[in-house]
């Protein structure tokens, strides 16, 4: 059975199947400063929101991938990222540059998989 988290018209936010959690990419609110560091908190609040709607949290991340619009917030997201990831359960991960994301105020954007206890 597949269960779906947080669907619209367009999309679900999460999608649930045979005990993997789909998170769609998660971006902050449209009203966040272009600071990184916020925007990645804030990223990382709403994946922790639809991964506990979900029956699962952190600790049970699979793969992340994380789109940034400049490399050079690197390190600020990074330095989110590794205050909030869970000792010893770092996912798989892939950072890339995106020139654009779905909005010009966005500067970050995360989507992961995980597991199901």
């Amino acid at each position: 059975m597949i269960k779906r988290i947080d669907t619209g018209p367009r999309m679900s936010q999460a999608v649930v199947f045979n005990k993997t959690v789909y998170l769609a990419g998660q971006v902050s609110n449209s009203d966040a400063p272009p600071d990184v560091f916020i925007q990645t908190g804030q990223v990382l609040a709403s994946i922790d929101r639809l991964l506990a709607a979900a029956g699962t949290d952190k600790t049970q991340l699979l793969s992340a991938t994380i789109w940034l619009t400049d490399m050079d917030s690197f390190a600020d997201m990074n330095r989110a990222w590794d205050a909030w990831v869970a000792p010893g359960c770092g996912p798989a991960r892939a950072t890339v540059q995106s020139a654009k994301l779905a909005a010009a105020q966005y500067k970050v954007e995360i989507g992961v998989i995980a597991a199901q206890p």
